[in-house]
C-alpha cells in the first residue's frame, strides 16, 4: 500500500510520528515492505513542525502520483491555512479513489476540501468549536478516530497510534496489529470511541479476546460494515466459533450485534446532528435509506423520519 504524508501548519511531531512510525513497525515486523511512504508538501522545501523537526518532501502537492491514502497531519493556527490549491488536488484524488485521512487539524483542511459532506468525522479538541461554528452541517464526533468508508480522521497526538491499529488490523489480522502496538510499549489500544466511554471489556460484558477483536474493528468500520468472513479472520478465529462465543456470552450472533453498533450510532447521528435520512443511512453502512429506515424501525419501534 503506497500511503503520503502531508504535514502542513506547523505540525506537531507526536501526531506525525504516531501516524508513520507504526507503518515503519509493520514493514520491520513483516520482513517485507507492507507500507510505502511518501512525503510530500505544498512546495519543494522542507516542511517545519511546531518544534524543531524538519520534514524532507519527496513530492509536491499537484504532483501526479499513485497513491492509495493520503493523511494530512496539520496544527498550529490551521484556521488560518487557506490553500485553494491544496483543496482542489485533494478533491482530485477523492475522484480518484485516493482514501483520504486527517490527522489532529487536518480534518480542517479536509472539510475545507468539501470533502466530510455526509461523513462522520473526528478532530483535535482544540479545532473542534471553531469549525462546528463554522461548519454546523458536519456531523463532529468527540472520538479518538472515526473511520467512516474512504475517509479516516483523528483526534492527533498519540490518537493515531490507535487508528493505524485498527487499519493494520483490517489489513493483517488483529494478531499482526497487536505486534505493532506492543512495539512501541502500546499494550493498551483504546477503542474508536474514546476514553469517555468505559473499557471495551467492561462495556462489552466479555474478555474473550475473539470478542473483543471483533468488536473493536467493528466499532472502526461502521460505514463500511465487515462480512462474518473479515470479522473471523482479524479475530484469528472460525465463523462458526466467532458465533459461538457471540451467542454464549452476548446472547446473539456477532452480525446481530454489529447492526445494533450501526443503529446505535444511527441513532446518536438523528439526536445529534442535521444530516439528511439517507447521509445517515450511508454514514452507518446500509445501502439506502428504506434498508435503513425498516433496520431501525425493528430495532426502535418507531422510523427513523421521527426525528426529522
Amino acid at each position: 500500500m503506497r500511503i503520503g504524508i502531508l504535514p502542513v501548519a506547523d505540525f506537531a511531531v507526536m501526531s506525525y510520528a504516531a501516524t508513520v512510525e507504526p507503518l515503519r513497525a509493520a514493514n520491520l515486523l513483516a520482513e517485507r515492505p507492507l507500507y510505502e511512504v511518501i512525503h510530500l508538501g505544498p512546495g519543494g522545501h522542507p516542511v517545519r513542525s511546531s518544534g524543531a523537526a524538519v520534514v524532507p518532501i519527496e513530492a509536491r502537492v499537484g504532483d501526479a502520483l499513485r497513491l492509495d491514502m493520503l493523511f494530512v497531519i496539520a496544527g498550529g493556527d490551521v484556521g488560518a491555512h487557506d490553500d485553494p490549491a491544496l483543496y482542489r488536488w485533494l478533491a482530485r484524488l477523492a475522484r480518484e479513489g485516493v482514501h483520504l485521512g486527517g490527522v489532529s487539524g487536518g480534518p480542517v483542511i479536509l472539510a475545507r476540501a468539501g470533502l466530510m459532506a455526509g461523513r462522520r468525522m473526528t478532530l483535535h479538541w482544540e479545532y473542534a468549536e471553531a469549525l462546528a461554528e463554522a461548519a454546523p452541517d458536519l456531523a463532529l464526533e468527540r472520538s479518538l478516530y472515526v473511520i467512516d468508508r474512504d475517509r479516516m480522521t483523528c483526534a492527533g497526538g498519540t490518537a493515531p497510534l490507535d487508528m493505524m491499529h485498527a487499519l493494520i488490523a483490517r489489513q493483517h489480522g488483529a494478531g499482526f496489529a497487536r505486534r505493532v502496538s506492543d512495539w512501541f510499549m502500546h499494550t493498551e489500544v483504546r477503542p474508536a470511541i474514546g476514553p469517555q466511554r468505559a473499557g471495551l471489556a467492561e462495556r462489552v460484558g466479555s474478555h474473550a479476546p475473539a470478542i473483543l477483536d471483533a468488536v473493536e474493528v467493528m466499532e472502526s468500520h461502521l460505514a463500511d460494515p465487515l462480512d462474518l468472513a473479515q470479522l473471523a479472520s482479524i479475530a484469528g478465529v472460525s465463523r462458526r466459533q466467532l458465533n459461538r462465543l457471540f451467542t454464549e456470552q452476548l446472547g446473539t450472533s456477532a452480525m446481530r450485534y454489529y447492526r445494533a453498533l450501526r443503529l446505535d450510532r444511527a441513532q446518536s447521528l438523528l439526536r445529534n446532528s442535521a444530516m439528511p435520512l439517507t447521509q445517515i443511512a450511508l454514514a452507518t453502512g446500509f445501502a439506502n435509506s428504506s434498508h435503513f429506515s425498516r433496520a431501525y424501525s425493528a430495532q426502535f419501534g418507531q422510523p427513523p423520519s421521527r426525528y426529522r
